[in-house]
């Protein structure tokens, strides 16, 4: 797509060469002399700044349109011949159809109405009285319209094909919605009468309690299966889904090719797998945030211990270093990042402490609550 973007402006600068120097002969043969070369040059100039229009529209749009207001002002009292010519506004006309195009809506009316100046203002610069427009005026008009049609009718269609978009996508979310709730009322139902089949199960056959609790675990389990498959698919897919845990080994892997040794402390495998998809997310972010800190303000620490360990209901993550203590140092941590974290472990009903430790060392310990039935063996791995 690029290459065909650089391939199209090599065509747009031969046209441009091409009509300022057939623009400039026109001027030779009926001005004479040099009268050419101020026309030429300005062209040139504004035909360049269209070809540079790629990496910033709008202030390519703004000095194209204004080195032609100044063409204009400069032939009006320098009795020089009509601007903008061909070459010049053929590359006024590049410069506003790529604003209207692509830029915000002010932006591009705002680049447009000077356009139109640009263009009416070549009246000042006519060397006919006759009543009809001239044709300088009457070319530049023509061109300012067409390169306006030409921007507009793309913008237009790319805001159609978003809003189809946009709606398609709003029909189905509600779609998933409708079918979410009739999936979750299933199965709760078929929940709820399990339940009761199991009340009476217990008074008369005690024995077979335990197998009608079993079906009702289960059944809770296909419950929650089944709208986390639905929820799956009413998530924006641009948003990233939570890190796993194991993520952290990839992310500690990264930090400690910087130099620094970390010694990293997690429960097995078995345990992190049953955490919610939220407690996973936030002990990835608090650890990520943390190793961050590290790199950015405490560049003589020398080695890092991040802890994850689960006691009962309450879920530990420590990440300390041993950097040496520094006065400012405290000021320098209380960013953004632990304030978003604080706020993210507090919503999930947890604390976050982040300090100096005795001695040396800097410490951040997040603390989260997790459900009893959540609680595995705990196995740490070291």
């Amino acid at each position: 797509m690029r290459v065909r973007g650089w391939a199209a402006d090599v065509g747009l600068g031969a046209v441009f060469a091409v009509a300022l120097v057939f623009w400039a002969s026109r001027i030779a043969g009926s001005w004479g002399g040099g009268y050419w070369r101020f026309d030429f040059a300005a062209g040139a100039v504004v035909c360049v700044i269209a070809l540079a229009r790629r990496f910033d529209p709008a202030r390519a749009a703004a000095a194209g349109l204004a080195v032609a207001a100044t063409a204009v002002l400069a032939a009006r009292f320098a009795d020089l011949p009509s601007e903008p010519g061909p070459g010049m506004a053929l590359g006024l006309a590049v410069l506003v159809g790529a604003a209207v195009r692509a830029l915000p809506v002010l932006t591009a009316c705002v680049v447009a109405a000077g356009g139109l100046a640009v263009a009416v203002g070549s009246l000042l610069t006519a060397h006919t009285l006759a009543a009809a427009m001239p044709l300088v005026t009457a070319m530049n008009v023509l061109a300012w319209a067409v390169a306006v049609v030409a921007g507009l009718c793309p913008r237009l269609l790319d805001a159609r094909r978003r809003a189809v978009a946009d709606e398609v996508r709003r029909t189905e979310r509600l779609r998933l919605a409708r079918e979410l709730h009739d999936v979750v009322a299933h199965h709760v139902t078929g929940i709820v009468v399990q339940a009761q089949a199991a009340r009476l199960i217990a008074r008369k056959s005690p024995e077979k309690a335990d197998d009608a609790l079993a079906e009702i675990e289960a059944a809770g389990s296909g419950a929650l299966t089944a709208m986390r498959r639905v929820v799956g698919l009413l998530r924006d897919p641009d948003e990233p889904a939570a890190p796993a845990p194991g993520g952290l080994d990839e992310l500690v892997g990264r930090f400690e090719a910087g130099g620094r040794a970390v010694r990293l402390r997690l429960p097995g495998e078995e345990e992190t797998a049953t955490w919610p998809p939220e407690v996973a997310g936030t002990v990835y972010r608090i650890v990520q945030e943390s190793l961050t800190n590290v790199s950015r303000h405490a560049p003589h620490a020398r080695s890092v211990t991040v802890s994850v360990e689960r006691d009962r209901e309450t879920l530990t993550v420590e990440v300390a270093d041993d950097s040496p203590r520094s006065p400012s140092r405290h000021h320098q941590r209380g960013g953004y990042g632990l304030i978003g974290m604080r706020e993210r472990v507090e919503a999930l009903g947890g604390t976050l402490r982040a300090g100096a430790r005795p001695g040396s060392g800097w410490s951040v310990l997040a603390t989260l609550p997790v459900p009893r039935s959540q609680a595995l063996p705990e196995r740490a791995r070291r």
